[in-house]
């Protein structure tokens, strides 16, 4: 059973990932494939509101994806897209990246192939990775503006959804190492680490939050 202590500091690192953008119109859209629909459905939503005029998936297959996305990430996102009534020509399909990275660069090649002049991103990522995403794009396309947007929930309702909060609190704490050790290795922006992130990070470490951390990295187990 998960501590009381363990979901405050969860709550906290999930407050921390959010960037707290306003959605705003967008030269596109990016929407950045992982196992979770929720992307998808959440650029639909901003398309809707005339957010953007062109959204690009990014995404191959990861071990987490491979069964319930076999014909890769950005191709189902695309789809689900579709089937909510988004227009094919409104969405193109980037379906090799398998990092953030690779999300981030490849979409940026399909852009332009297609000839498509960007000077603003809405960055569409799951929620608690958010910043990741973000500190990403600044580090690998620092000459557009970045607006992070993911779909809006908090940590309880998330975890409801995948009905493993274990995994979850898993994934927030990997994504706070990231950020802690990506900057030095050239890919993403640094950003500042508030104390009180840093300790409820640590706590949940030492309590074995720790299957998504990268080992033997500064800042892992």
């Amino acid at each position: 059973m998960i501590s009381a202590r363990a979901w405050d500091d969860a709550r906290r690192l999930w407050g921390f990932q959010r960037m707290g953008h306003e959605a705003r119109a967008c030269s596109v859209a990016v929407g950045l494939g992982s196992h979770d629909l929720g992307v998808a459905d959440t650029a639909v939503g901003l398309y809707r509101r005339g957010m953007m005029p062109l959204i690009v998936f990014t995404g191959a297959t990861s071990r987490t994806t491979r069964e319930r996305m076999p014909r890769g990430e950005a191709v189902h996102y695309r789809e689900r897209a579709l089937e909510l009534g988004v227009p094919g020509a409104a969405v193109l399909v980037e379906p090799r990246a398998r990092n953030t990275g690779e999300n981030i660069r490849f979409s940026r090649a399909v852009l332009e192939e297609a000839d498509v002049d960007v000077s603003s991103v809405l960055l569409i990522s799951k929620p608690y990775e958010e910043r990741r995403a973000y500190a990403t794009a600044r580090k690998l396309w620092p000459e557009v503006e970045i607006v992070s947007a993911s779909t809006p929930m908090s940590l309880e309702e998330y975890v409801d959804s995948l009905q493993d909060a274990h995994l979850v609190f898993d994934m927030l704490v990997g994504a706070v190492q990231r950020l802690l050790i990506y900057p030095e290795q050239g890919f993403m922006i640094s950003q500042p680490l508030p104390k009180d992130v840093r300790a409820a990070y640590e706590r949940l470490k030492r309590e074995g939050f720790t299957s998504r951390l990268v080992p033997g990295a500064q800042g892992g187990a």
